[in-house]
């Protein structure tokens, strides 16, 4: 593990060279992410819809085929995107929940306790925006204009009514900044159009940006659906057929790249922005996992590999593909290594720096680790149920289930799939990958809100 952070650092640390010696030593960055999309929704990953814009991104820059998100469903994912680190080191390993009366609901990502990006980089001199899903914490500490968030515009729960702007506990949920407002319209567009005034405000100033999308996320609404929540909510049939409304939801979401590529040349900002489009996670029931198995929630590739894309004309070759093993924590020391910011010197980062991957520099094989949180089960569970975990090294794709009764082993090269499971026949690659993911669990338990135990109970039986 240590191994892996000393060679982190030293690639962080390359990468902030690399950046500060370019000739726009101020580069824009914009993240785009995604909610509940899966690898084989983009026409670029082969995908089964009609994504023209996306297309045209991945065309022009970098697709990722290896990249993926740091937890299986939202919250843990922005936990680990903003911080940089594995997102159970914040606390938020699982759902934060809409539910007040859900222990989880208190949870969320402390200011006061952790590092993150948007802080480090306004002592750099840049603006800050987040537009759209918050989803790491409710309570008022744990608000976006805690973070150094210059500007705000969006919801704090998981998801929203499109239209009405309600959360699925009925309760008003769309701010700007520290205040409740009601605004009409979608809220993709709504999201896309403050993210482009954003953009036009401060074409003249180093920014960085988080467009947080509710879409392709449920409720399924188009923009001419019928309100689903809060006072004004419509009766609908029940046996409506989603799958169009789907293709208008990804339809929108599509556009709203478009419209931010298009803001940014029109800006006149294209030479010196780089613009990341990656997801939360795998895909909802509507979403498609490609040729991958599982869906959100899942450990398997499915529930994590995401289609991921990175743009930048000046310093990206158009049309490339990168096979290399990423993750959503790499985003941070890539803004981090762009923007000159940096961490203090005893802060270990879990993410390593994308620069050399957007050069074409091959890197070296990294360990990478996966844990369904404890924050998903119920308050009673709390204390006495352990989780499932996965790893990644290299080709090597191993799962390991609750109190690592068993474990199952996959070669991703021959089985992307995830069909055959051949733990039997390598006893020594899951013995190795085993111990690490032990080590794993050993280094992030202390950071987590509750003690989750690691032994069996009396009333179950330890593994063979």
């Amino acid at each position: 593990m240590k191994n892996l952070l000393s060679i982190g650092l030293s690639l962080l640390l390359a990468g902030q060279s690399m950046a500060l010696e370019s000739p726009a030593s101020q580069p824009n960055i914009i993240v785009i992410m995604a909610d509940d999309m899966g690898y084989g929704d983009l026409g670029s990953y082969n995908g089964i819809h009609h994504t023209p814009h996306l297309d045209q991104l991945a065309r022009e820059g970098l697709r990722f085929t290896d990249f993926h998100s740091s937890g299986t469903v939202c919250s843990p994912t922005r936990a680990g995107l903003i911080t940089g680190r594995y997102q159970h080191k914040t606390g938020v390993d699982g759902v934060v929940n809409a539910d007040p009366k859900h222990p989880s609901h208190s949870f969320g990502v402390d200011p006061k306790t952790q590092i993150t990006f948007p802080s480090l980089v306004k002592a750099k001199g840049y603006k800050t925006g987040l537009f759209g899903k918050w989803h790491v914490g409710y309570e008022e500490r744990y608000r976006p204009m805690n973070f150094g968030f210059d500007r705000f515009v969006g919801f704090l729960s998981g998801n929203i009514d499109y239209i009405s702007h309600y959360d699925r506990m009925h309760s008003y949920d769309w701010w700007h900044n520290e205040k409740q407002v009601v605004e009409q319209g979608y809220s993709t567009h709504l999201i896309t159009e403050h993210a482009i005034n954003f953009i036009n405000d401060n074409k003249n100033n180093p920014f960085v940006l988080y467009v947080a999308h509710e879409a392709v996320h449920d409720p399924m609404q188009g923009p001419d659906s019928p309100i689903q929540r809060g006072p004004d909510k419509q009766k609908r049939k029940q046996d409506i057929d989603k799958e169009p409304i789907f293709k208008q939801v990804i339809g929108e979401l599509d556009v709203s790249v478009g419209k931010l590529v298009e803001a940014v040349k029109l800006a006149g900002l294209s030479e010196n922005t780089l613009i990341i489009f990656t997801s939360d996670n795998g895909p909802m029931k509507l979403s498609s996992p490609g040729p991958l198995r599982g869906k959100k929630g899942s450990l398997f590739e499915g529930g994590h590999r995401v289609p991921t894309i990175a743009w930048w004309p000046t310093k990206i070759k158009a049309n490339t593909v990168s096979e290399q093993l990423t993750i959503s924590l790499d985003i941070m020391p890539t803004i981090l290594a762009l923007t000159g910011a940096v961490v203090p010197a005893e802060h270990q980062l879990d993410g390593i720096s994308l620069l050399p991957v957007f050069s074409g520099d091959k890197q070296p094989v990294r360990d990478l680790f996966w844990r369904n949180g404890g924050l998903n089960l119920h308050s009673s569970d709390l204390q006495t149920n352990d989780v499932a975990k996965a790893m990644r090294q290299g080709k090597w794709k191993l799962l390991v289930s609750p109190y690592y009764r068993s474990m199952s082993l996959y070669d991703l090269d021959k089985d992307l799939a995830e069909q055959h499971n051949i733990a039997s026949s390598h006893p020594e690659v899951v013995k190795q990958m085993t111990e690490k993911v032990r080590a794993w669990e050993s280094d992030i338990l202390p950071y987590l809100p509750y003690q989750i135990r690691t032994k069996p109970l009396k009333s179950e039986k330890p593994a063979k």
